[in-house]
């Protein structure tokens, strides 16, 4: 079985089932994870809801899917998804083993 591109916690899979209650997403919808250029270190990334599109590579994670387009899983190869909700904010963060470089609020990078 092929690795996952990315790697979702349980903590951040159990927020997007909560966002898709609450929003009514069809089961046609994923998540868009992706990469595009820009912020304070070069790449930044985007996350939305999203159809799949034709080039996508689509990671099951049971009733969760994630899509993420060819160029920016090159970027994304090995990252994990995750949610926190402490006192110094609340939100989905990417923990990317392979950012040489991260900006101070974790929404851009560059490798």
């Amino acid at each position: 079985m092929e690795q996952n591109i990315v790697n979702v916690t349980e903590k951040a899979l159990q927020h997007i089932r909560d966002i898709y209650s609450k929003e009514n997403k069809g089961i046609d919808m994923g998540l868009r994870l992706g990469v595009s250029g820009g912020g304070c270190s070069g790449l930044s990334y985007k996350i939305e809801f999203s159809e799949k599109k034709e080039k996508d590579n689509v990671l099951d994670f049971g009733d969760i899917k994630i899509l993420i387009d060819p160029k920016s899983s090159i970027y994304l190869k090995g990252v994990e998804l995750d949610f926190k909700d402490g006192l110094n904010g609340k939100g989905f963060v990417f923990n990317n083993p392979n950012a040489n470089n991260t900006c101070g609020c974790g929404e851009s990078f560059s490798v």
